[in-house]
């Protein structure tokens, strides 16, 4: 019979391997324990574009800072019959206000764009609350209507800010066709974009102050209608009801989704 005895020294390091499983243990079931809280919560996606049959699509711009060009895209809009969505930022209403008020005239949809254009996502709740509500009061002092349509700065947001937007019967709206026209392209690289990426409720980017935007509007609205699709404002490409997006951001309405 052999009878084992234990140093000082191989006492230490049995502790020593204990604790260290131990602590081991501990970080492994912390690490899985995050793992699953975060697949649990769910991420909230905006809508870039509707899951529809028709042969419909939005054409829609942002206003953030100049207006040289505003009245130039609503005359072009008018020759052709489209009517779109116009974003517009709080302080470029202030600043522009005959301009909205023409804008709601010539009846197009006027969505907020926040107040100050800031980066939402880098400010509490609280501050994302009051760059929507502020830009809501802006627009309806001018054009007496209540504002359902808001897109973020940037297109930046994060799962607060399509709360605050939800939280306010707004719908959080982006884009699944970015015509770049800020990158000065030309007219024609702008139409080539966006027929490649056209298809059946898509939203499409423009801006107001962009060079290039006044002479490829035009040929923007003939391509599409070439292809036989109808244009109209956002609020009347969302479908009414309850509604979820996919992954991709694609609106489906509730009542229609047969999966």
């Amino acid at each position: 019979m052999r009878i084992y005895t234990i140093t000082k020294r191989g006492l230490i390091c049995i502790l020593a391997c204990i604790l260290i499983g131990a602590i081991a243990f501990t970080v492994a079931t912390s690490t899985a324990t995050q793992a699953i809280q975060t697949a649990s919560e769910k991420r909230l996606i905006p809508i870039y574009y509707v899951d529809t049959k028709e042969k419909v699509c939005s054409i829609s711009f942002d206003a953030a800072w100049g207006n040289e060009q505003t009245k130039t895209l609503l005359d072009i809009l008018d020759e052709h019959k489209v009517k779109t969505t116009f974003f517009l930022v709080g302080a470029w209403v202030d600043k522009y206000q005959a301009s909205v008020k023409e804008i709601a005239n010539r009846g197009h949809d006027i969505g907020n764009h926040s107040d100050t254009h800031a980066h939402l996502t880098q400010i509490s709740k609280t501050q994302q609350l009051s760059e929507i509500k502020n830009c809501n009061e802006k627009i309806k002092a001018i054009t007496g209507k209540d504002v359902t349509l808001f897109r973020p700065p940037y297109g930046e947001y994060d799962n607060s800010v399509v709360e605050v937007c939800n939280s306010l019967d707004m719908y959080c709206t982006q884009w699944n066709i970015d015509s770049l026209d800020w990158k000065d392209p030309s007219p024609q690289d702008m139409v080539s974009r966006i027929e490649s990426k056209l298809c059946e409720g898509s939203i499409i980017l423009l801006h107001n102050g962009a060079k290039n935007t006044p002479e490829a509007l035009p040929l923007i609205i003939e391509m599409i209608h070439s292809k036989g699709y109808k244009i109209v404002p956002i609020s009347k490409l969302l479908p009414q009801g309850e509604y979820y997006t996919d992954v991709e951001g694609k609106m489906i309405c509730k009542t229609t989704d047969k999966s």
